[in-house]
């Protein structure tokens, strides 16, 4: 699945350097930084990035890389699905991207980055590897490779494995390289093309870092923030809320209590406006409702942040874990567990078929995803994408 971010007129390609940094990244794209980041960055210069596409798998967004490419600047930014953090840049048309490394620069329409020009910027490194299947030569530093297509006529120069290339071929011209990656450098691993690219991971985040903290939910009960320790139960009031999770990003009213139609015991008129309230976190992935007369908070609403559905890039994935059973033993049974993994068919097989979906559109006109479905239980509720994954959870006190 592709769809185009943006499209400004009036930027001059070209008129960007942007700076290399071998095993951290390219200009103020960080290998390890979430894609929201990336997403925040693009945002604030928009006549730089003014044509941004994204892809990711639709009818599997875990299976492949999310890409945030930039096509008028030839490169791509690859995160890992799940965890949603940079972990390869891919430079595929260096001759349209100036890179800037110490003083100088390299790539770009005027300063062609050939094996020459490589060395003598980089300096000397252990014999790369060649490709034989694809004719592609890649050179190896600490955080960085280059690709070079190699003639046909000149793949007597290399062997299949490790192989050192010369400078020159007989004719006395220098390969020029096709693509460059950019990788962390922690694991010591080399990453290129084909297979090689796969090598190219997200470095561990630093201890204590809350980024898709582990949030253990008992239903019915509470939440556990596995790092800041905190419980977090229904009932909890704004400054219980406010003491253990800090300042929320945003606090907006709930308009409409759009299912209270379907009450006949509720006394209230149908049209009355709700006086319940969120909280939202953007950075932990959820929402906390809070009800507008006790000021206790009765919903906690979590987040995938799947891409094709219409809140992504809103929220940081909730990295949530149902633990569901009679017993404790039960509970912590990994086929008992839900999880930002789970599909909705997994879902069924641990929890039981229910009923009827409600179908959820969240403004047709400007939601270019479609409608999800949303499947009730006692104590939760899915709402699941047309391709059968998980978008939010909304729990509750039945």
């Amino acid at each position: 699945m592709q769809r185009t971010r943006r499209r400004c007129e009036g930027t001059a390609m070209g008129a960007t350097v942007f700076d290399l940094r071998p095993g951290v990244g390219i200009g103020p794209f960080s290998i390890g930084m979430p894609i929201c980041d990336a997403f925040a960055q693009i945002e604030q210069q928009p006549n730089i990035y003014d044509v941004v596409h994204v892809k990711y798998h639709d009818e599997d967004p875990l299976k492949l890389d999310i890409v945030i490419s930039f096509p008028d600047h030839g490169f791509h930014l690859r995160f890992d699905p799940w965890s949603q953090r940079l972990r390869l840049v891919e430079i595929y048309d260096v001759k349209r991207l100036q890179m800037r490394y110490a003083t100088s620069t390299i790539g770009g329409p005027s300063t062609l980055a050939t094996f020459v020009a490589v060395y003598a910027l980089f300096g000397p490194t252990f014999p790369g590897i060649y490709d034989k299947e694809r004719g592609v030569y890649s050179l190896f530093y600490p955080g960085l490779s280059f690709q070079f297509p190699i003639p046909n006529q000149y793949t007597d120069c290399c062997h299949d494995g490790e192989a050192a290339l010369p400078l020159e071929f007989p004719d006395g011209t220098t390969p020029v390289a096709c693509r460059v990656s950019i990788y962390d450098n922690s694991s010591d691993k080399k990453v290129g093309v084909g297979k090689l690219m796969d090598r190219a991971s997200v470095p561990p985040l630093p201890p204590g870092s809350l980024y898709m903290e582990e949030v253990h939910v008992k239903l019915g009960k509470e939440l556990y923030f596995t790092v800041g320790g905190q419980h977090m139960p229904f009932g909890a009031s704004p400054q219980d809320v406010w003491t253990d999770l800090g300042r929320p990003c945003g606090i907006h009213p709930k308009q409409v209590d759009q299912m209270v139609i379907h009450s006949a015991s509720d006394p209230r008129p149908k049209t009355t406006l709700c006086g319940d309230y969120f909280y939202n976190y953007f950075t932990r992935g959820m929402d906390i409702l809070f009800d507008g007369e006790t000021h206790r908070a009765k919903k906690f609403v979590l987040h995938t942040n799947y891409p094709g559905h219409a809140d992504f890039n809103s929220y940081i994935k909730c990295n949530f874990v149902i633990s569901v059973g009679e017993g404790e033993a039960e509970a912590n049974r990994a086929e008992n567990k839900i999880t930002a993994r789970t599909n909705w068919e997994q879902v069924k097989e641990i929890l039981g078929e229910c009923g009827p979906a409600a179908i959820q559109t969240q403004g047709s006109t400007s939601n270019p995803f479609g409608s999800t479905y949303v499947y009730g239980y006692q104590n939760v509720a899915f709402e699941v994408m047309k391709n059968g994954h998980i978008a939010t959870i909304t729990l509750f006190q039945s």
